[in-house]
């Protein structure tokens, strides 16, 4: 496992929510973690949505000053710093969408580069637009890196239709996602769903991260749902 785990992808992609089970599932094995927002492009749902849960697990939380208020502005946090400075920590980035996102990383890729102890997973939903097919995905991909001056190392496979995902849907999206690998020459690294539709999943060659939404997916039919 590497010490710094980023992770991007395009607009919708569920990359803020996987980036936040992730800092729980490190913490939950008793590892120091801290998790960095440099999303400076979505004021809407962010790291920071979290943040109780977050402290209240014993997780760093490093977000934008403005994060979640009416003044939020694009600005990187002041103690970006921390994560390549403070190397006794696990550190998870959850990164801007797309190129014009990625490029709040540039400021950290010389020293993240240096250190050379990261993943970089880039994030995919087929079924979300402009990412419906493995080209797609893969054109996504190449910008982000170019902008944010880091390869990507994996791929995550989220495809998902919000709460009426079923176990098919996520299978079906699969072809596609080896398709990608095919053409990037990245590895698979997970596949995500839901903790129940994860439960239905059939055991594969590729291991499945179960998620817990963020509390801003809830509304008050999504709550009903997800308690049945």
């Amino acid at each position: 496992m590497k010490r710094i785990t980023l992770f991007a992808g395009h607009y919708g992609s569920g990359k803020t929510n996987i980036a936040v089970n992730f800092a729980f599932y490190l913490r939950k094995k008793g590892l120091p973690v801290i998790i960095a927002d440099l999303d400076i492009v979505n004021p809407y749902f962010r790291t920071a949505d979290s943040r109780n849960e977050l402290q209240e697990a014993g997780i760093e939380l490093i977000a934008p000053e403005f994060a979640n208020t009416n003044l939020d502005i694009p600005a990187l946090p002041k103690e970006l710093y921390r994560v390549t400075a403070e190397k006794d920590k696990h550190v998870v980035l959850d990164i801007g969408g797309d190129d014009s996102g990625a490029v709040a990383l540039g400021r950290l890729t010389p020293d993240i580069l240096k250190e050379n102890d990261f993943d970089m997973l880039f994030v995919e939903n087929l079924y979300r637009p402009l990412t419906r097919t493995a080209e797609e995905c893969l054109a996504v991909m190449r910008e982000i890196e170019a902008a944010g001056g880091l390869p990507f190392t994996g791929i995550v496979n989220n495809s998902n239709i919000g709460w009426d995902t079923t176990p098919g849907d996520i299978e079906a999206a699969y072809k596609e996602t080896k398709r990608l690998s095919e053409l990037s020459g990245l590895p698979i690294a997970a596949i995500t769903a839901e903790e129940k539709v994860a439960g239905a999943l059939t055991g594969g060659e590729i291991p499945v991260f179960p998620l817990r939404l963020q509390s801003k997916y809830f509304d008050i039919k999504g709550i009903e749902k997800w308690q049945k």
